[in-house]
């Protein structure tokens, strides 16, 4: 129970591109939830991982197993909630996640170029180059209106990014 919202724990995917900080609020959003949390990283198979560290955006291809991984994540999750990271950046790609897990909520981790390539730039301990980041924006698809979820600015702090979320979430679907 998301008790600062009164209902169900909802079943969020935090998307955006490399470098917008999905993972450091993710985890910070689950644990002020209480439902666990799956960073996207863990899902690849490291051939995606040798690609992208090689500086190879994926193709579609590369990507459909990670997406259906992290949808069968999501589907046994449905019940009790939960918090998954995943650049989500297509509709194609968000509609899939949806086929295994309808009730789905998105939140958009949404900003300025620069501050993500800067970011990815100064980041040591992750296997997606700076030279990716233009690739990223390049495939991003907004949220629909048809879509359920939100953006937030990616540059503000994680407490107010949390804040934000529990003041505009859209209620979870009835299951």
């Amino acid at each position: 129970m998301d008790t600062a919202r009164g209902h169900a724990a909802p079943l969020l995917v935090v998307m955006g591109v490399a470098g917008s900080g999905k993972t450091t609020f993710g985890a910070a959003l689950a644990r002020r939830l209480r439902v666990p949390f799956a960073d996207a990283d863990d899902f690849h198979p490291p051939a995606n991982i040798a690609k992208m560290s090689a500086g190879v955006p994926l193709d579609d291809a590369d990507r459909l197993p990670w997406l259906r991984a992290i949808g069968a994540w999501l589907a046994e999750h449905a019940d009790g909630g939960g918090v998954v990271t995943c650049s989500a950046l297509r509709r194609a790609y968000r509609d899939l996640l949806r086929e295994q897990a309808p009730e789905a909520t998105f939140v958009h981790l949404h900003g300025d170029r620069e501050v993500v390539r800067r970011r990815v730039a100064e980041r040591t301990d992750h296997f997606m180059p700076a030279s990716l980041v233009d690739s990223q924006f390049d495939t991003l698809e907004p949220l629909g209106p048809d879509e359920r979820g939100l953006v937030l600015d990616l540059d503000a702090p994680v407490d107010a990014l949390i804040d934000a979320y529990l003041e505009a979430a859209p209620p979870p679907s009835t299951r």
